[in-house]
């Protein structure tokens, strides 16, 4: 009977270890939804992005997800915010993400991916599409593919971000954007064990932003099974600055008039203007209420960690592994906490059997936008990349998350430190919630550590002028020729130029 016991024990222990906390999110209609309750899923998410411009460096064995020290107490953090789904820009397929996957997994997090870069031949360039589109190109996506179609926490891939980011590459880039994503897709269908989302990321430009949703969330012929329709449609927009917007003065209004009729999830993938600070996110309540929410699938704010270079962080990150809460946090924290989440969960049937039209000329409504809907064909060694798959691909799994309590030592935006912070792994399959934690009010440490506390000399090696992303992606474009699409910047709203 004693060994039986022993048994039993054991066989729970290592269920709880490698057990499920999500289940895979699927796409049906306009809508995101888990694939075993058939709950509706709403995005409530951050940009994930640790030590901005440097985290991501070519062969420095480093990027977001590679270092499970610092994703426990990331993970531990958002967990207490409230979010359930984190975005990741720059990754190298060839590092091991075991372990960071497997803590968001743990905790209910999902990951929305990036397969692009800013690294030379690792995205499409507006300036010189025909040559970036290439089999050296789509091999690093499709490897990205590889690396995380195993998680259960991985909700989809964007193929392409502010590609489309003025006037002008409305009229050439996106029958080059519907190809990637065709690619994708593609070889999703043929090497993943289950069906990934792939969708577009759009800078907020007003004058193409109605036509980029019409062109990529159509489909070619009318067929169903178009594999160049996007699957979701994200935006980067700014535009609800400071407690006195409203939902008109910030177009929101505007926002749910355009997108009433989608047939595609549409959700922010990037929100949070910083014009004041700190912010407080009072956009939050107009984002998942009644007047948005039946039409959007929520939103990503911009980011969770601080740079001094544009200053959007919601979390100050030190080099020694310890972190420092914003008041941006807590304000983020204490609007999550209002949210009902029943409402946010509750299906439409309308919208989830909601059907995408045909691509037509007459979908698009600027005479400066492309209104026809032939595609790039593959390059050549593609094809055959898509049927035999990438050669010894470095696949990730689920790994035991045996540690939940966060070694480094965190401080809430009033210098106090958190006390015995940990992960808390999620049972039954559930993603997490906003659970009304409080950190804004966080009790004072009873145990000091002079080792661990920020010191000012650790917040100047900390809040050292870093360049921007914008920068870093500038000076490879000059030594490596132009090979990267203009981007957003974050800061500005503007394009940025060399």
């Amino acid at each position: 009977m004693l060994s039986a016991r022993r048994f039993l024990f054991a066989a729970i222990v290592l269920y709880n270890s490698f057990a499920s906390a999500v289940q895979p999110i699927t796409v049906q209609g306009s809508n995101f939804v888990n694939s075993v309750t058939n709950d509706r899923f709403q995005i409530i998410g951050v940009a994930y992005q640790p030590g901005g411009s440097a985290g991501f460096v070519a062969g420095s064995g480093i990027d977001p997800l590679s270092n499970g020290t610092l994703c426990l107490r990331d993970a531990a953090l958002m967990q207490m915010l409230g979010i359930n789904t984190v975005r990741v820009y720059n990754l190298d397929p060839s590092l091991d993400h075991n372990l960071c996957a497997s803590i968001f997994n743990a905790v209910g997090i999902y990951m929305l991916l990036d397969v692009n870069s800013p690294l030379p031949n690792q995205s499409l360039n507006p300036k010189d599409l025909k040559n970036s589109y290439n089999a050296d190109y789509l091999q690093r996506v499709f490897a990205v593919v590889e690396a995380f179609h195993n998680f259960p926490n991985t909700l989809g891939f964007f193929s392409a971000n502010e590609v489309l980011n003025d006037i002008s590459t409305g009229e050439t880039a996106p029958p080059y954007v519907r190809a990637v994503t065709r690619d994708l897709k593609n070889y999703i269908a043929k090497h993943s064990p289950r069906k990934l989302p792939v969708g577009y990321s759009a800078a907020d430009v007003r004058e193409i932003l109605a036509d980029s949703w019409a062109y990529f969330g159509c489909t070619v012929g009318g067929s169903g099974s178009d594999s160049s329709k996007i699957d979701f449609f994200g935006l980067n927009s700014y535009s609800w600055c400071g407690g006195d917007a409203t939902f008109q003065t910030a177009g929101y209004d505007i926002l749910v008039s355009q997108f009433s009729n989608t047939t595609i999830p549409v959700f922010f993938s990037e929100y949070g203007c910083n014009k004041i600070m700190p912010r407080v996110f009072d956009e939050v309540q107009a984002l998942y209420g009644p007047e948005m929410s039946s039409i959007m699938s929520g939103g990503l704010v911009y980011e969770y960690a601080q740079e001094p270079a544009n200053n959007f962080g919601l979390v100050i990150l030190y080099s020694n592994g310890t972190a420092e809460l914003m008041v941006d946090y807590d304000n983020l924290q204490a609007q999550y906490n209002k949210l009902n989440l029943k409402a946010l969960e509750s299906g439409n049937a309308t919208a989830t059997k909601a059907i995408a039209p045909a691509c037509r000329s007459s979908l698009i409504i600027s005479s400066d936008f492309i209104s026809t809907f032939t595609l790039p064909l593959l390059p050549p060694g593609a094809q055959s990349i898509i049927d035999h798959g990438l050669r010894n691909p470095n696949n990730g799994k689920l790994v035991d998350v045996s540690e939940t309590l966060v070694a480094p030592a965190v401080y809430s935006s009033s210098q106090r430190r958190l006390q015995n912070l940990a992960i808390k792994k999620l049972p039954d399959d559930e993603s997490n919630t906003p659970d009304g934690s409080d950190t804004s009010n966080s009790a004072p440490t009873t145990a000091s550590s002079s080792a661990g506390q920020p010191t000012p000399s650790k917040k100047s090696m900390a809040s050292r002028p870093e360049r921007s992303i914008v920068d870093i992606i500038l000076q490879l474009d000059g030594e490596a020729g132009a090979y990267v699409d203009y981007i957003i910047d974050p800061c500005t709203r503007e394009k940025a130029s060399r």
